[in-house]
Formats: C-alpha cells, structure tokens, sequence
C-alpha cells in the first residue's frame, strides 16, 4: 500500500490491529487485510461517499460493506472507539458532525421563494366582480 495514500499510521495500526477479529492468532478466519479493510471503511467516512463509490484499490465494495456490517453487529467498533477515543493520536481520523459544522448560509443558495411586487401579489387575490 502506499504511504502517502493511507489514514493510518503504523503507529495508529499497532493500536488497533489487537482489537480487531480476523488477526492472525484470534479465533475464527484470518482475513487477507484487515489493514486494507480499516483504510476502506476510514476512506468512506472521510469522503461521505456510498459503499459503491469506493475506490478498486480496497476491493470490492459489496465485500467492505459487508464485512463492515458484521463488525457493526458483533459490537467490534464500539469497542474500538471506547478503547481509543483518548488517544490523541487518532483523533484527526475520527471527524464528524458534532465537531465540523458549517455555517446556516454556508450553501449561499438564494431563497426559493421570491418576492412579487405588492400591487402584482394583490391583484392576483382579488375576486372576480362578474
């Protein structure tokens, strides 16, 4: 993988690789890269991008997003932010929207409604004399 492309250090990766199933020495399938996998689902939260969207370099989407569901279920990543959470170190990778908020008129979209001059917007309630 390349250095410059990658979320985690190798730092951040000896941290986390003991929390998470499928290392070799846990129970269960060694998987082929667990780090890969991590760097996936890292990428997809960062960009906010759909599963399908993920770039070919992490494999295929429908397995990430699988594999991602079945972590979710077993609990694997509540236990892994409650482990880390004080980890200065990690907290640039664990940005969201409690933290980054942007400005109400931020969008700078102009106002769906507009405004009609006041003799058109009367003239256009008046009742029919006939």
């Amino acid at each position: 993988m390349q250095k410059d492309r990658t979320l985690l250090t190798d730092a951040h990766w000896q941290r986390l690789s003991p929390l998470l199933p499928g290392q070799a020495g846990t129970c269960g399938v060694t998987a082929k890269d667990t780090r890969l996998f991590v760097e996936a689902v890292l990428w997809r939260l960062r960009c906010g991008t759909p599963w399908r969207d993920l770039p070919e370099r992490f494999g295929a989407w429908s397995t990430v997003s699988m594999r991602f569901g079945r972590w979710k279920k077993k609990g694997v990543w509540d236990k892994v932010l409650a482990t880390l959470q004080d980890d200065t170190g990690l907290h640039e990778l664990m940005v969201d929207s409690t933290i980054v908020r942007a400005h109400q008129h931020a969008a700078g979209a102009r106002k769906k409604t507009a405004r009609r001059p006041l003799a058109a917007a009367g003239a256009a309630f008046r009742p029919s004399c006939t």
